[in-house]
């Protein structure tokens, strides 16, 4: 059985550093067009002549597509290799970028979210499987956390570039000039990008039925208390950040809080800022000490409610600065809590099942990121734009998954101890020596 899961471990270097670089190079570009109407919300909603909770059906489908589509990426990346799902990826979102440029109605824009989307979701888990298929074992935590970095990064250029760029030269030339980004990386992807290096193939995949195949990933994936517990880590801690990025950050900060849009960007990039150092400092700390895991996700979560509530109850009609500030730094944190998940996930499932277990775990945050958008959009319409009470569902949201969190982890933890102690030194890699096959893992990565 060990020799049909490790063949030999990849080389890494020089030439394996160049493909995965072509790789995340297209994530990259896929962050930049996910987040590009989160600087836009306010122009999309005069250019479409759409209401709050309009608006917020962007984003929501556009999320609704990317959760969707996970636990089949996971199976296309495992049958079709790489390089292909990657392509087809790159496509679909430079055609999305481009259709949402020139679309003349509401319709027709949605439509071109949606096939953004769909683009986008094939992405990150293809460049963690690129980096465990060109690296040692070993550095593949390291490279799936880069990887998260890198994503990051695009979405402070969506903040930093687009939004200037957008203001001083129109919505359609704008988006339009963005999505030549797409064809930039997808040349060298095409021409230059393999899926491992020679002599390091994959063992086949072999299954008796493509349903049955996926019927029994998801079954055995779903049944173990590590792969739910890490969904809903995931479900609990990444979506305050992520619709704040999104689509209501901007909206909130300028009519809420009556900032300019200048300064509402600043703050918006304080917290991608924020979540790329706490990141690293996250990765230190579970990388010495695995049992902080459970404390920094829930910490994460209660720091993040306490920050919330006090800038939506503040008296008057806005915060002050260092609120917002303080607000910003924290949301910061939600990104690298919710790759914890990933870590109670991977250690649950054997090789076999990493991207499916990956992918499951990868819908949490997406399926919370959908509902709160949905909800403060529905809850602006209703109550006249008051923003204090539509994003009361944060809280409702974060309750749920905490209650979640609590009832798991006993389980879970314990299947995790009894297959530390089944361990043999000396035998065959397991589940947690299989190079991250989600969401970039914070623990082991930097230590």
């Amino acid at each position: 059985m060990s020799s049909a899961l490790v063949v030999k471990d990849p080389p890494g270097g020089r030439r394996a550093v160049a493909v995965w670089c072509i790789g995340v190079a297209v994530y990259f570009v896929a962050v930049i067009f996910r987040t590009s109407l989160g600087v836009a919300g306010l122009e999309a909603a005069d250019r479409f002549h759409v209401n709050a909770s309009a608006l917020s059906t962007f984003s929501l489908l556009q999320l609704l597509v990317y959760a969707g589509m996970q636990v089949p990426v996971g199976l296309m990346v495992d049958r079709l290799g790489t390089k292909k799902v990657l392509t087809l990826g790159a496509v679909l979102f430079t055609v999305g970028q481009l259709g949402f440029a020139l679309s003349p109605s509401y319709g027709m824009a949605l439509a071109a979210r949606a096939l953004l989307g769909c683009g986008d979701a094939l992405t990150f888990i293809s460049v963690l499987r690129l980096g465990t298929r060109w690296f040692p074992a070993r550095r593949g935590p390291l490279m799936a956390q880069l990887a998260g970095l890198v994503g990051m990064a695009g979405n402070l250029v969506s903040t930093l570039v687009l939004a200037p760029v957008l203001h001083g030269v129109g919505w359609t030339a704008a988006f339009a000039g963005s999505a030549v980004a797409g064809l930039v990386v997808l040349v060298p992807l095409v021409l230059f990008l393999r899926d491992h290096p020679e002599g390091h193939e994959p063992p086949a995949v072999t299954s008796r039925g493509a349903g049955g195949f996926v019927r029994r990933q998801i079954k055995e994936s779903w049944s173990e208390p590590g792969t739910r517990l890490g969904l809903w880590v995931h479900f609990t801690t990444q979506f305050p950040a992520m619709v704040f990025l999104l689509l209501w950050g901007m909206p909130f900060l300028v009519e809420a809080q009556g900032l300019s849009r200048t300064t509402a960007g600043g703050l918006l990039t304080l917290v991608v800022a924020s979540n790329m150092a706490l990141g690293l400092v996250y990765g230190q700390i579970i990388g010495r000490r695995q049992s902080s895991r459970i404390p920094l996700a829930l910490g994460t979560v209660g720091l993040t409610a306490l920050l919330w509530g006090s800038v939506l109850a503040y008296p008057g009609d806005r915060a002050p600065m260092w609120l917002l500030i303080a607000l910003c730094l924290v949301l910061g944190g939600c990104g690298p809590a919710s790759m914890i998940g990933f870590d109670f996930a991977r250690p649950a499932n054997p090789a076999e099942r990493q991207g499916t277990a990956s992918g499951i775990t990868n819908m949490g945050g997406f399926l919370a990121s959908m509902t709160t958008l949905l909800a403060v959009g529905i809850l602006l319409d209703a109550t006249g734009d008051d923003y204090r009470i539509a994003f009361s569902t944060v809280f409702v949201l974060e309750a749920l998954g905490i209650s979640q969190i609590l009832r798991l982890r006993g389980r879970a933890l314990a299947r995790e101890r009894e297959r530390a102690r089944a361990t043999i030194p000396g035998q065959a890699p397991g589940p947690r020596a299989v190079a991250a096959e989600a969401e970039p893992e914070p623990g082991r990565a930097l230590a």
